[in-house]
Order: C-alpha cells, then sequence, then structure tokens
C-alpha cells in the first residue's frame, strides 16, 4: 500500500498519553481491532487538512484497514498537484448529477474510488477547487439506514461516515471482499466507547455561545420559507421482517411554510390494517379505502417538490421513508439530530413541545399524521427564531 501521508512507523508509539496511530487517549485506542482487508478497488481517500488529526476521524480507520488505500492530506493546492487520477476513476459524492453505484453495470464500476474526508463543508470545498476532479464520473449511495457516527452529528440523514460511506460502497463493488463488517464493527466500537464516557471540558476553553440553545441549527432552514418543507410520515412493517428498513409508507403529509400548500396522501398498506394500528394510526378502515399505490404517491411528491427545497422532518425513520417516497437517496435536515437544549435529551417530539413550550396551531391533516405535522411545524418555527436570535451574537 502506498503511502502518501506521513504517517508514525508504529502503532505502539505513543506521545503524551496518546496513540500515534489512531490519535486515541492509550486505554481508547482502537488500532487492535482493525482488521487488514484485501481489496481489490483503489480506494483513493483526499482529507482536508482539518481533519487529519482530528481524534475522530475515520479515514484513518479505512487508511489502515485496506490494503489497496491511499490517502493523501493536504492543503487544496497540494491535494491537486499530488493527485493522480487512475483509468476507470470515479468519485463517491451526492448530489443530482450523480449516479446510484449500485445501477452501474459491473464493467464500468470504477476501478479508482475517489473518496472525500471532511465535514460536508469541506468536501464541497475540496470538490469545488480541485478542477481535475470536474471531469471525474460521480456516485452515490443509498443507505438503507442513517450514519451511526453520532459523536459527531450531521442534520441530514443521507450523509455517511467516510468508514460507512467506503465499506458501503465497496459491498456494491466487492461483494465477496472479507473484513468489511470487522471494519465496520470496529468503528461502532470507537462510538459506543466514546458515547460511554462522561462528557468534560477536557481542559479546552469552552465557547459561551456555543452551549446554549439550538447551536447547530441548519442555515438552510433560515433561507426563503417558500423553500421550507416540513414533513411526516406513518408506516408499517412489510412482511415479518423487524429490520427498521422494511417499513413502508403508508401515510405522508408535508407543509410548505412559505406559501401554506399542503401534501397529504394515504398509501395503500401490504395488507389489512389491525385495529390496534388504526388506534396507534387514529385512522380507520375507511380513511383507507381510498389510498393509492406507493408508485401513485411518488409521482404526486415529485410533482410537488422543487429542487429548491429544503426539506425538514423530526428523525431518521421518517427519513428512510422519504427515501422510499423519493425513490433515491434524499436530502433532508433531520431535527432530532439538533443540540436542541444542551441541558437535555428529548426522546420524542411530543415530549420536546411539551418542555419547551411551543404553541403548535391546530392540525389540517387527519389522524395522528396531521397532529406530529403541526408539532414539527413549530418546532421549526421556533428553531428559525432561535438561530435569527443568534445570528448578532455570532456573527453569522
Amino acid at each position: 500500500m502506498d503511502e502518501l501521508q506521513n504517517t508514525p512507523s508504529s502503532l505502539t508509539e505513543e506521545r503524551e498519553g496518546r496513540c500515534l496511530g489512531c490519535f486515541r487517549p492509550r486505554r481508547d485506542c482502537y488500532c487492535a481491532s482493525i482488521p487488514a482487508v484485501d481489496n481489490q478497488t483503489e480506494i483513493l481517500i483526499l482529507q482536508h487538512r482539518r481533519e487529519r488529526f482530528h481524534p475522530f476521524n475515520t479515514a484513518r480507520m479505512v487508511h489502515r484497514a485496506l490494503r489497496n488505500a491511499n490517502l493523501v492530506a493536504d492543503h487544496i493546492s497540494g491535494i491537486a498537484a499530488r493527485l493522480v487520477i487512475g483509468p476507470q476513476a470515479g468519485l463517491l459524492y451526492p448530489g443530482p448529477d450523480a449516479e446510484l453505484l449500485t445501477n452501474v453495470p459491473a464493467e464500468q464500476r470504477p476501478r479508482q474510488l475517489i473518496v472525500i474526508d471532511g465535514t460536508w463543508h469541506h468536501a464541497k470545498t475540496l470538490v469545488r477547487d480541485i478542477p481535475a476532479l470536474h471531469k471525474v464520473p460521480r456516485y452515490r449511495l443509498a443507505p438503507r439506514e442513517p450514519s451511526r457516527y453520532r459523536i459527531r452529528r450531521e442534520p441530514s440523514a443521507a450523509l455517511l461516515s467516510t468508514v460507512e460511506a467506503t465499506v458501503a460502497a465497496l459491498r456494491v463493488l466487492e461483494p465477496a471482499t472479507h473484513g468489511l463488517d470487522q471494519l465496520l464493527d470496529a468503528f461502532y466500537a470507537m462510538v459506543e466507547r466514546q458515547l460511554a464516557q462522561p462528557k468534560r471540558d477536557n481542559g479546552q476553553r469552552r465557547n459561551a455561545a456555543r452551549t446554549r440553545h439550538g447551536r447547530n441549527i441548519p442555515d438552510a432552514l433560515l433561507g426563503n420559507l417558500a423553500d421550507v418543507v416540513v414533513t411526516y410520515g406513518e408506516s408499517v412493517r412489510a412482511g415479518n421482517s423487524f429490520d427498521p428498513s422494511a417499513q413502508v409508507p403508508i401515510s405522508w403529509v408535508a407543509q410548505r411554510l412559505g406559501t401554506g400548500e399542503r401534501f397529504a396522501c394515504l398509501i395503500r398498506p401490504p395488507g389489512k390494517l389491525a385495529d390496534e394500528v388504526l388506534g396507534h394510526l387514529e385512522l380507520t378502515d375507511d380513511h383507507f379505502s381510498g389510498a393509492i399505490p406507493l408508485d401513485r404517491a411518488r409521482a404526486l411528491w415529485q410533482a410537488f417538490q422543487r429542487p429548491t427545497d429544503v426539506i425538514a422532518l423530526f428523525n431518521h425513520g421518517t427519513a428512510r421513508l422519504l427515501a422510499q417516497l423519493a425513490g433515491q437517496e434524499a436530502d433532508c435536515h433531520v431535527l432530532k439530530a439538533i443540540d436542541f437544549n444542551p441541558q437535555r435529551r428529548y426522546s420524542t417530539l411530543d415530549d420536546l413541545i411539551a418542555h419547551e413550550r411551543l404553541t403548535v396551531a391546530p392540525p389540517w391533516a387527519i389522524g395522528r399524521a396531521g397532529k406530529r405535522l403541526a408539532n414539527a411545524v413549530a418546532l421549526v418555527e421556533h428553531l428559525r427564531t432561535l438561530k435569527q436570535a443568534r445570528m448578532p451574537l455570532l456573527g453569522v
């Protein structure tokens, strides 16, 4: 494996109590759990320089695990100068012009996969400012579940960590390659170990402004209200599977905040709904007598959506349903991922509404979905108020 990044020669080398292999405290070192994966596709990781020594950076984990992997960490100009793009290369980068990797014929799939490592802002900057990447075909993933990288939150459910994205891509490109599950297990163990630790300051200076309510409210929610769409969906399990990805939507409601436009439909369920399910949904059999097929619901939803829409929803479950309704990986903002109140974690939207004493308008849609949508709209409106109140303080 070609080492393009200057890394320590020994995994056991330490300085100031940290492992210089993974840059984690010695007690939290995960180097021994990283498997050796004999991948065939070359993985080229372009890493933003600010990620290089981040203690939770997962590109380091990928680079150590994969036998056929290179990592370039530098300033943008340095990356551009050192970048070597091989034949039949592809860039793993979501967007409207990116082809779903699973739809690419086997003989046309990339032999070199370029992966961008950094925050979403860093990734966009790298792709924008490195001209050579503009000519590389782009591919995207359709994750079956949101990222489990809970120690570095992303408001969008469609975004994955570098290790999750790389493993997902290799599962498509090389389904027979061994060790990918073990690599994810090492990643999950690192996340769980960190979450189990009590929060502490670690001697670092704290920014008082960042401890206030709503510290990571997406800037997109402050845009034109005519582009902000709040949505909610209900689902049932398809068949006997307990996999969350096996849930199928049966009710979908949405509201465009700026114009008041509304979307509501009941979707034909895979079978007769039990009385307890109907009671939970606060609906009846009569309501579903006019339910439409999923394909028809998709067409109506796509007609309702606009290219400039900012989709807001409360949790990752609704995000998975959105991906089914949109027919592809959907970009959205998960409100539950926002650090709304640093002193309290809310398990449900109802809990958040009650404890924050938000004013909720009467629901216009029927059933439980209508009530949940009204709650989500109230939350988005409150988040906009919080964000606007903080803008002079933070110089946004």
